[in-house]
């Protein structure tokens, strides 16, 4: 049996208890050495001459420097919130293990991720209860957070990354690795009704 609410299709969770589920764990960013980092954004501006033609304008050489700085404080910027996102995502991953294992001892909630049973939900059923739920950290999206973590099994240093990468790339391939991970679920797809589940967030 399913529920339809517009456009949306909720799996019917037998009985009317409200489900607890395993808390979210959120943790923060771990960088030991933020004067490194800066030091590897440095050597990105200068490797991949972000300020090349500058060297040929008419500014004084302290003018040049601030601007390296300026264009080096950004990348740090970006790399941090890269960060932010990318443990977030790997919260949500490790979150949805501990769901599946709650599911799959308690006989109300076993089947609801089975494929024959129809509608089913899937892996990516637990991201939207998160939207449902009100889940929204800051400048952080939910899908592009898990992407970024399937693409990526460790956080890696901002060294990897090209500029391009951190300024502009990086939010599309999340993207793709969200879709191709959302593909593998067969549909259709169900959410979990909200109303039914409830869980703590625990920022660490």
């Amino acid at each position: 049996m399913e529920n339809i609410l517009g456009d949306r299709m909720f799996v019917d969770v037998p009985g009317s208890r409200t489900h607890e589920l395993p808390p979210l764990l959120v943790r923060a960013n771990q960088v030991r050495r933020l004067d490194k980092v800066m030091n590897m954004a440095t050597s990105i501006v200068n490797d991949e001459e972000m300020v090349a033609d500058l060297g040929q304008v008419a500014l004084p050489e302290e003018e040049i420097d601030r601007r390296r700085m300026d264009l080096a404080l950004n990348l740090v910027d970006q790399y941090m919130a890269l960060l932010a996102r990318w443990n977030w995502g790997d919260s949500i991953l490790e979150w949805i293990r501990q769901c599946e294992t709650t599911f799959d001892t308690r006989l109300e909630l076993r089947n609801l991720l089975k494929n024959e049973v129809w509608p089913h939900a899937g892996r990516s059923s637990f991201v939207q209860l998160l939207a449902d739920k009100s889940v929204a950290p800051e400048d952080v999206q939910l899908e592009k957070a898990v992407g970024l973590r399937l693409t990526f099994r460790q956080p890696p240093p901002i060294s990897c990354f090209s500029n391009q990468f951190l300024f502009f790339l990086n939010q599309s391939v999340a993207s793709s690795a969200w879709e191709a991970w959302v593909s593998l679920t067969p549909n259709p797809i169900a959410a979990l009704p909200p109303e039914r589940f409830t869980f703590q967030i625990v920022r660490m």
